[in-house]
Parts: structure tokens; C-alpha cells; sequence
């Protein structure tokens, strides 16, 4: 059996709606011709008569009438789903989902998706958060959201804000009777928080100054792979941490830790909200990059 378009079974619903093919075809747009090919094509596909007709009336067989009746249900459900993805061109609804680093997705929380989801509350925002890099289309993501230098070239990347940096952390109480390391070396003397990556290798402290470059195995009493698990490490004083600045910022600002090294965390890659090139986005995703470009831009404001 051959595939049927809709368009010869909407002209059957028609023809029942209107009372005759000429009728039918002006509700469709169509020629008589037109409505009278397709519902031949139809019947000689189907092997079996739907319409008697006549010179002056059109009615359903009994085969008609079953088909009639079965076909209905599923061509309103064909419709309401057109419809509501018409819908979603307009206004924004239906779910995001976003793939980031932890770190990212904290950073983007406040100024960036509680603005949206307050501006838009018929969007549900689905963010999961990894630190393996991960082909967002392949895995069914709308966006990702990485620092710059990871973000794939065929992506379009919206660069959020200034570039980041790394920051090297301790509780004020750390250093009583303890000098403060003034160069990244001295902290090998130092218990310090232990990174452990995705992958289960352990994370070597980096840093910059100049022109010299240096990576650390720092040793400590914990390891750990959770940016909020080794921050309350670090403010009840088990040691010195290695955060990203966006993860500490408010702790430093209120004196729950005190920053050293400063001098040797130079910028890193800024992040970035990123998507692959695409046609007839969303209304939900259309609003989302405009409001990211307003974060890029520092016109948005936190909730």
C-alpha cells in the first residue's frame, strides 16, 4: 500500500464537513479536479469505495463512514500538534535544555536563567551539568555553555561577560603562625584541596605570571571533585583551595576567605553561551539568545 498525504484524507473530512466536492475544494483552496484526484487516489489505494455519488448528491459508503470515523481522531491530533508547534514560534513555551560545567552553570544561574524563567514562566529550563565535554546536538541539548576556548568552531559562541579567573583561597584563621606563600612553589608546604577531574585524573594547580607558566601536584588531607564540597572545606580551615573566582567571589567580599597568589591567576577565556547554526528556532530559544546577549552586553540585571 502506498503512503497517503494528508491532503487526500483532509478532503475526505471535508467533502463530509461541506456536503459536496465543490464545496470541499473552495474550504481547501483546491480545484474540484483536485479534491475529486485525491479521493479516487485514495479509494483505488484503499481498494474499496468511500462516496456514492451522483450528479446531484454525495454521501458516505458504510466502508466510508468506518474510515470516516476512524481517521477523524487521529487527523485532530495531527492539527492540535501543528498548531502548538506553530505556537511555539510565537510565544515562548515548551522546555530548554542546557549543557554546561558546574561551575558554568552556577555562574549563569542568577543574572541569566532566573531573569529568563521570571520574563517567560511557560519555559522549562532542563540544565545538566558535567565536566566532560560533550557534542550538544548529538545529545539532545539546545545550548551549552563553556569557556571559550572549548566551545566546538562550528558553534555560534556568545561570549558572556569578562574573561575569568582562577582564585587561591584560604580561612582567615589558616595562616596564624604561618607564613603566607608569596610564590605558587611554597604551597607544597601547605596542606591543600585535592581536585579530582571527570575522568579520574587528578587536577594539577595552574599558574601564570610573566612569562613563566607552572603546573603543581599539590598534597592534602582531601580529594575531592565538587567545587561547593571543597569550599566548605576551605572556610572551616582543612586547608588552602584552588576555586574559580565566580565560586568564592562573595566569600572573599565578606571575609569568610582570604585570597593569596593573586598576582599568579591571570585571565582565563571568558564564558560562553553556545548553539549550533539553526533554522526556524524556537520562540523559547529565540528569547533565551536575546537575553544573553543583553548579559553580554551588561544590560541585564539579576532578579
Amino acid at each position: 500500500m502506498g503512503r497517503h498525504s494528508l491532503i487526500e484524507l483532509e478532503a475526505v473530512l471535508a467533502i463530509v464537513r461541506c456536503g459536496s466536492f465543490r464545496a470541499a475544494a473552495v474550504e481547501l483552496g483546491l480545484s474540484t479536479t483536485a479534491i475529486s484526484n485525491a479521493v479516487g487516489k485514495l479509494e483505488r489505494e484503499l481498494s474499496v469505495r468511500l462516496f456514492n455519488r451522483t450528479t446531484r448528491s454525495v454521501s458516505l459508503t458504510h466502508a466510508g463512514r468506518i474510515f470516516v470515523a476512524q481517521i477523524r481522531p487521529a487527523l485532530d491530533g495531527i492539527q492540535k500538534a501543528m498548531n502548538t508547534a506553530r505556537s511555539q514560534q510565537d510565544t515562548p513555551s515548551g522546555t530548554l535544555r542546557i549543557n554546561a560545567f558546574a561551575t558554568a552553570a552556577r555562574e549563569i544561574m542568577a543574572p541569566l536563567v532566573l531573569t529568563y524563567l521570571q520574563r517567560y514562566p511557560q519555559v522549562h529550563i532542563d540544565i545538566v551539568t558535567e565536566g566532560r565535554l560533550v557534542d550538544v546536538v548529538a545529545a539532545g541539548f539546545d545550548l551549552g555553555v563553556r569557556s571559550a576556548d572549548l566551545v566546538p568552531s562550528d558553534a555560534i559562541a556568545i561570549p558572556l561577560g569578562p574573561a575569568r579567573r582562577m582564585a587561591v583561597v584560604a580561612a582567615p584563621g589558616f595562616f596564624e603562625g604561618r607564613a603566607v606563600p608569596k610564590v605558587p612553589q611554597e604551597l607544597l608546604a601547605y596542606p591543600c584541596l585535592r581536585i579530582r577531574l571527570p575522568n579520574g585524573a587528578l587536577f594539577r594547580w595552574r599558574f601564570a605570571k610573566a612569562d613563566e607558566e607552572l603546573q603543581l601536584d599539590v598534597e592534602g588531607p582531601l580529594t575531592l571533585d565538587e567545587a561547593s564540597l571543597a569550599r566548605i572545606a576551605v572556610t572551616n580551615g582543612v586547608g588552602i583551595g584552588y576555586f574559580m573566582e565566580a565560586d568564592v567571589r562573595e566569600d572573599i567580599a565578606a571575609g569568610r576567605l582570604v585570597r593569596i597568589l593573586d598576582d599568579w591567576t591571570p585571565p582565563l577565556a571568558p564564558l560562553c553561551v553556545y548553539y549550533p547554526s539553526r533554522r526556524n528556532p524556537s520562540a523559547a530559544f529565540r528569547a533565551f539568545i536575546e537575553l544573553t546577549r543583553e548579559a553580554a552586553a551588561g544590560r541585564l540585571k539579576k532578579p
